[in-house]
Formats: structure tokens, sequence, C-alpha cells
């Protein structure tokens, strides 16, 4: 690896980390998979991504191109040099407003373009649920959906042309077949159209003729047809496995400004997975699914708990969302017309009682409607808000069926979790006939890994039954790879074989996906592998609500499932340092990952007390975003108080801090001799003198003490006050005139007001505090005692004449 790093590091302008903290950061996704990558680029340029390729080609190692990190079947981890491209190569190169169409770099999130495209009219509508985290480069390589498939198509239906890197280090641009800018590129692209041709009645019987397919390559496109064949429709769904797209071209819709949703009640969810082939024939642009269990975990998360009480009408099994959005909005209310009378027709009715209760209520208030496109969206993760060891796990996730064939698939697949004692939570398109649905399992215990494995194989042959997809939105990754011969027959994954043979002859490009792939059930490549174990820890706060070490601090930190939500860039607070730097160091995910591979040994020895980890939790502002905005709960800025008590106990508190937090305790003192505290603003050189020493760095200035600090004396305080005037140290000592303005007026106002004090007997020592509990002498005193001393003389003289007790300094 040191070498590889050297290489990278003498030719591209890029980051470049090959630290453990920063590859333990890389080694996971939304999956239940774990693989420690050899390193990670952050590349800058096209310039950087060539260097790596070539780099990485000459050293024989593998390349990972990879976005948001939210994929759900293992795509994006691998034992190989990883490439991010959020951070820097992440901008619109092109956009043709006339012609309804753009041209953007890879690592752009999805809702930063459709941000970027509104005031133009126009939007990318895969509106998959990771929107604010997800990439188009990363989509691509996934051929996502989102829930308007029925409308708009997937990312297939949607992706013009791309310019792509290829192994070989030639670049070329895919799209409709027609000039070749090489012999080279025109031989590939005979020796795909021919194969093609060649296997065209193999594709026509082996492909799923569902709209929602995924798995495998997409070689149908090079069926002959009417149209020329889109070599850019190859790429899409690949996985990064056959080039690395540099620039993607897409096509572009008029937003539809005005919509309106009906959410429809079923007392069953079987009935509700009937309706939905009723449902779609009103044309909506979208049908979506929450079950009981998704209503009733949403009940406990403070953010979505007002929502739940709003929409919901008594205790429903499911909810059918259905969305409309005409060009012409006057059409609105007929539609919800046909639909409450459509759900009249199917036998439901809020009068009713027993399996005839249900019916629909019109939303037609855009604030709600995104309020409840907030729930559903946060669909995976309101799953994932299980306090318990067994989680809901992805593996036959989004396995997609005709509609007609939906209720009794999903009644067999139940019928298989309730064989193997599990259970399974429903969500997302019931439009498309593709249900996001996860068994509960504890992927710890060899015995529900087994169980993972015949319920991955029983559910495939269900699938197989119904001439469904088995991969139907999330795409193949470590997960799905593997069963390709299945659902496919040994002939096409030979196809595949092929494909991948002529792209990427060396297996540069992500191998191991989607073909050659290892066993989904392989623990070695889990995120919690055979041997993975947290020893039990000391923690200081209560953490009794999750299980594990730590007091239950473990399961805390294991709440995250790395989907990624805190990598928003805007809307809420989540995360604050992340939307600066876009590192994912600095993220609630990349910290969450750091503190389980510390605790656990993966990161070595006292890695939950070691510069990297104190590094890594440096730029978490504790603003307890977090808190209220991951809907899994994870709670950084409680936990980094955890870290700071385990490095405080092991390497003591550090001069900066005390500076810090005993400025309550020297500030009076400070204040009488202002022009001297303000020297290091002011005195050239000394700021920089001093950094080192205190820990404040010389390139910005501290806080200016002021010459005339507030005093308590000039509020005349009353018996009966109407207000309570609490003057903090920042204010007191440093911004005086807050406090004066505010006193002017409440006394403007005619308002008694009173200082607020401390208790008679607590409070800052008035000379020892200060100067002791800086450090100036470790030596206990058994007159002060808790205070580090000797640091002044007259210590107890001074207590008592202040009125302080020994006790209470």
């Amino acid at each position: 690896m040191s070498q590889l790093s050297a290489a990278l590091q003498k030719r591209v302008q890029g980051d470049v980390m090959f630290d453990t903290f920063s590859r333990g950061r890389y080694a996971t996704d939304a999956s239940l998979y774990q693989m420690m990558p050899l390193g990670v680029l952050s590349p800058k340029s096209e310039d950087d991504i060539r260097a790596a390729i070539d780099i990485a080609a000459e050293q024989k190692v593998p390349l990972l191109a990879r976005g948001g990190g939210t994929s759900q079947c293992g795509q994006t981890v691998n034992e190989a040099l990883v490439l991010d491209n959020t951070q820097y190569f992440n901008d619109i190169l092109e956009l043709d407003v006339e012609g309804r169409r753009c041209v953007v770099r890879p690592g752009i999130v999805l809702d930063e373009l459709n941000r970027a495209l509104k005031p133009h009219g126009l939007w990318f509508p895969v509106d998959v649920s990771t929107a604010s985290r997800a990439t188009i480069g990363g989509m691509t390589g996934n051929n996502s959906c989102g829930g308007k498939s029925l409308r708009y198509g997937m990312m297939r239906d949607n992706v013009l042309s791309i310019d792509a890197i290829m192994a070989d280090g030639s670049k070329h641009h895919f799209g409709p077949v027609g000039e070749t800018s090489s012999a080279a590129f025109a031989a590939l692209t005979d020796d795909l159209l021919r194969l093609g041709a060649r296997e065209a009645a193999e594709i026509d019987a082996r492909f799923p003729k569902v709209m929602r397919r995924v798995g495998g390559y997409n070689i149908d496109a090079l069926v002959p047809k009417d149209m020329p064949a889109n070599l850019a429709h190859l790429l899409v769904g690949s996985e990064g496995t056959l080039a690395y797209s540099t620039a993607i071209e897409l096509k572009l819709w008029p937003i539809l400004s005005e919509k309106v949703l009906g959410v429809c009640h079923f007392p069953t969810f079987n009935q509700a997975m009937d309706a939905a082939q009723h449902l779609v024939t009103l044309k909506p642009q979208g049908v979506e699914l929450v079950d009981a269990t998704m209503i009733a975990l949403a009940r406990d998360i403070p953010m979505f708990r007002q929502t739940i009480e709003e929409f919901v009408t008594g205790k429903p099994d499911a909810l059918l969302l259905v969305e409309f959005a005409e060009e012409d909005p006057s059409l609105h209310p007929q539609k919800l017309r046909q639909l409450e009378e459509m759900m009249g027709d199917l036998g439901f009715s809020w009068s009713g009682t027993g399996k005839n209760w249900g019916g629909m209520t019109a939303v037609p208030d855009p604030k709600m409607q995104a309020r409840i496109a907030d729930l559903r969206s946060s669909g995976l993760n309101i799953m994932m808000s299980m306090k318990a060891e067994g989680k809901p796990v992805s593996f036959v996730e989004d396995c997609a069926v005709e509609l007609p064939d939906l209720a009794d698939y999903t009644a067999g697949l139940t019928d298989i979790f309730d064989k193997y004692g599990t259970r399974g939570t429903w969500y997302a398109h019931a439009s498309v006939g593709c249900l996001h649905v996860r068994p509960v399992l504890n992927l710890k215990l060899d015995q529900d890994v087994k169980k993972m494995r015949a319920i991955a194989e029983e559910c495939f042959d269900l699938v197989a039954k119904y001439k469904g997809s088995h991969s139907g939105e999330h795409g193949d990754g470590l997960v799905r790879s593997e069963f390709h011969e299945k659902m496919f027959g040994a002939r096409m994954v030979e196809n595949f074989r092929e494909v991948k043979t002529r792209f990427d002859p060396t297996g540069l490009f992500n191998p191991g996906k989607i073909v050659d792939a290892p066993k989904m059930d392989d623990r070695s490549l889990f995120r919690y592998s055979p041997d993975y174990d947290v020893p039990e820890f000391e923690t200081k706060l209560d953490w009794t609500d999750w299980p594990g070490s730590g007091g239950g601090f473990q399961g805390a930190v294991e709440m995250c499932n790395n989907n990624g939500a805190c990598r928003k860039l805007k809307g809420g607070v989540m995360c604050p340092s992340f939307r600066v730097t876009r590192k994912e160091q600095d993220l609630t995910r990349g910290r969450a990952n750091t503190l389980r591979l510390a605790i656990s040994g993966q990161l070595g020895p006292d890695a939950l007390t070691s510069d990297q980890m104190a590094d890594t939790m440096k730029l978490c502002v504790s603003c307890k975003g977090c808190k209220r905005e991951c809907p899994t709960g994870v709670d950084m800025a409680r936990m980094k108080i955890e870290v700071q008590s385990a490095r405080a106990k092991k390497h003591g508190i550090s001069f900066h801090d005390r500076l810090v937090a005993y400025l309550p305790r020297y500030a009076p003192w400070a204040a009488r001799l202002p022009f001297l505290a303000n020297l290091r603003n002011t005195l050239p050189g000394f700021a920089k003198l001093t950094e080192k020493l205190t820990g404040f760095t010389a390139t910005r200035d501290l806080p200016t003490w002021s010459a005339k600090p507030f005093k308590d004396a000039e509020v005349a305080n009353t018996a009966a006050p109407k207000a309570v005037l609490f003057a903090d140290s920042f204010n007191r000592y440093f911004e005086p005139e807050n406090l004066r303005a505010t006193v002017k007026v409440l006394a403007a106002a005619d308002i008694p007001v009173q200082v607020a004090s401390a208790p008679k007997g607590s409070g800052p020592c008035a000379v020892v505090g200060p100067f002791c509990q800086l450090g100036w002498s470790k030596k206990p005193s058994k007159r002060h005692k808790g205070w580090w001393t000797p640091c002044c003389p007259m210590r107890s003289k001074v207590c008592r004449s202040s009125g302080w007790s020994p006790a209470a300094c």
C-alpha cells in the first residue's frame, strides 16, 4: 500500500488517505458487508482519475468508484483503491434548457442537481428516497428507479450518454450507435452488437418482463430494434464494473408544480396488495406502501410523530399513498373523487367494520404532502430504528413481480418468514410490484445467517415462479450476484462474463460484483464477522436503552446503518461540519463507523483514546442535530462526551481545555486588566508564540475583553421582578453592550428585573480557582480539596475574606 500511496501522492491533486481510520470509514456502505479498502482518493479532476486508473493498473490493484456510499447490496465496498467522487468531482458541465438535457460529473448529488434546475422549470425525476445524498454516478451505476418510475421510468430511460474511461486508460463516448471515435471503440461496438444479435432469443426467454429489472448487465440494450442501440444503457446498472464514468448526459423533464395525494387505508396488508393493481388504472404517478410496522416505529420517532397523528385515521394494517400530478391541476379534485369511488367499489368505507373498514383521506396541502413524502422516503431508516440486536436485513429487499401477482407473492413470502421464525417489514413501490421487505435477523448469530441463506433461496424460487425479477431496484452487489444463474440460467451468466471480459479483461474495476461473486453469506465479508467482538469497557452516561458492551454504548453506536441521511446539504441541521468540509470524517456516519471499529479493536489498541479519534470528533459541534434528524437516533454529541471522557481519563485535561472550561472562573480577574488579556490579539507575533501552549490557532483573533465589563450593580434589583437577566460570561466580559441594551429595553417597558446570581456558597473561588484550575501545580491541598495547589500563597486568607469556604473552593 505504501507504493500505491506514494505513486498517487506524486501524480494527483486530490486528497490521498491511506491511514487506518480513513480506510475504515470507507469499509462499509448501507449493506450488511464490510471490506477494508487499500486506500482512498478524493479526485479533484479527470486527470486525477486517469492517473489513479493508470497507477492501479500498473500495480495490479482493483479500483472502486464511490458516490454517497448508500448501496444496499454491497456494491460500494471492496478491497480496492476507493475513489470518492462526492467531495470535488461534482459539478454541472452543461445545461441545455430548451433541449431539456444536461451533462454532469458523477459526484453531483441528486437534490443539488434539482436545486440548480428548479429556476429553469426542470428536474431530473428519478426521485430515489436517498436523493439528499445519492449521486448521479451512483444512481447510474445502480440503474436507480425512485417512487415515480411508473411515469418517468428508471435511470436507463433517462440517461442519454456517458463519457467513460476504460481499464486500458482510453476514454470513449458511450451513446446511440453511430460514428465512433477510434478503431478500438468501433471493434468494441461491433463485438457487443454481435453478442446482442446472437443472444436475442435467450434474452427474450430469460429476462423478466417486469419493469423493475436491474439484475445483471443490460445486454437487452444490444438486441436489434427499430431504434439504434445505446451503449450507455449497457453501462447503466453495471455497478462500476465495466468503465469509470466521468460525464453523464441526462434527460430532463418539466416540473409539474402542483400535485395531490390520496391516503388509502386498509384493514389488512393482503387487501392493500390486491388493491394496488386497481389503483394504478387511475394513472397516478406513484403508489407507495406504508405498513403497520412502519407506522408504529414512526410514532416513536420525534420528527415523524406529529405527521403520523395528522394523516393516519384509526389503526390500518397498511396505507397506500396515491399521488397524482396532472399537467392541468384542475383535474386533481376529479382524480381524488375517482380514487374515493374506487375504494368504495373495492368494498371499503369508513363506516364499515372488519375487512370492510377503510377509505381514502385527501391531502391537498403541499406542506403536508412534503412531510408525508419525507416520512415515506425515510422508510428504510425508520425500519432500522429498532433498538434490539435483531434488525431488518436487506437481501430479498426489492424483488419485483407483476401487480396481479403481488398479493399472492407477498403472502407466500410472509409464509417463508414465518417458517424461519421471523417477520418482514414492508414499504415502498406498490405501483410497480416492487416492495421493500426486510426480515428481522441478528447477523451476529450464525443461526440467523443460515436463516438468511435459506430465506434467500426460497424467496428467489418464489420470484421465479411468478416470472419476476430478483433484483428490482437496489442492484446486485454482493447480495444477489451469486443468484444470477438461478434467475437467468448458466448461458446468460456466461454472456455477462463475456461482457465483463471484453470491457475489463484484468478485473480492474470493482471485481466480484455481477460476475464471479463470492457467496452472499460469506461471513468474512460481513460488518459483523465471526470474530467481531466488543470487550466490556467503562462509560459515564446511561446507555441502557441499547444492548451490548459499555452499558449499551455498543448498541447505540451500531444503530448507524450507513444509509447516510446525515450527508444532506440543505434543510435541517445535520450535519453542519460535513456541509463545510464534505469529508466522510466530519460526518455523523463517519464518526459512528470510526467508533464501532475502535471499540471492536479493528483500528488497533487504544483507538478510542487516540489522537486520530480526537481528530474524528474535533469538528462535531455538539449541535444535537443528529439526535433529532437521524431516523435511527444516533446521538453523536452524546457519544462525543464518552470519547472525551475516555481520553481525559487516559491523557488528562489539556491546558487548552482548561482555558475554555474555566473561563467563568478566571474571567473576573482577566477583565481587570483587559489590555493585558488582549495582548494575544494586539501584540504582533504573540498569537503565534502562544499557539502551541494554548491550543488556539494564530490565524484567528480571540474574543476581545471589554474594558468595561457588565456589573450586577448596574441593575437596581427588585424584590418582585417580572424578568430575570442571565448575565453569561461572554456577554458580561466581551460584549456587555448586549446586556446593557437589554436592561435599557426592560426599563423602558417598566418591567422590574433582577440579575440571576449563584447561590451563596457556590461558584468559583475568588482567587484560588482561576489559577489552580489552570493547573499550575498538581499537588492537592489539604485545605482546598479538589483544587490544584499551591498557586496562591494567600489562598486561605483570600477565600475567607471573600466569603468562600475552603470546602466551597
